[in-house]
């Protein structure tokens, strides 16, 4: 149809190659977020990635406490001749022990022995 008046066809531009260049972006965008927490998923399953960071710092906060609820001393002492293990082989420890047994019961002593716990404070 023809308009009176309007001898010129002049052409739209349509937005859809821009349409098109930023739906392919957003699509390798998500496929690169997917494939690497698939990756993720796959490398640590469970098991987070700071693991045995928490692990430490579970152990260290079960020594800790049981240090400062100790009135007599002789609990905090029991940990640091070897209670340290036995609570992780009986379970106190939990699962955040499992991550990492040894750092869970290098934390434990730690907190009972009233040390600053790894990598905090102003010097790491």
């Amino acid at each position: 149809m023809v308009l009176l008046g309007h001898h010129t066809i002049g052409a739209h531009r349509t937005p859809g190659r821009a349409r098109l260049k930023r739906v392919g972006a957003i699509a390798a965008a998500v496929t690169l977020l997917l494939t690497a927490a698939s990756y993720l998923i796959w490398e640590y399953n469970d098991r987070p990635p700071w693991a045995d960071d928490i692990a430490y710092e579970s152990g260290f906060i079960a020594g800790s406490r049981a240090r400062h609820y100790d009135r007599t001393g002789a609990e905090a002492r029991m940990l640091l001749k070897g209670g340290c293990e036995r609570w992780r082989s009986a379970g106190r420890g939990g699962v955040k022990a499992d991550y990492n047994p040894a750092l869970w019961v290098e934390g434990c002593r730690d907190g009972a022995a009233g040390r600053q716990a790894r990598k905090q404070g102003m010097v790491h």
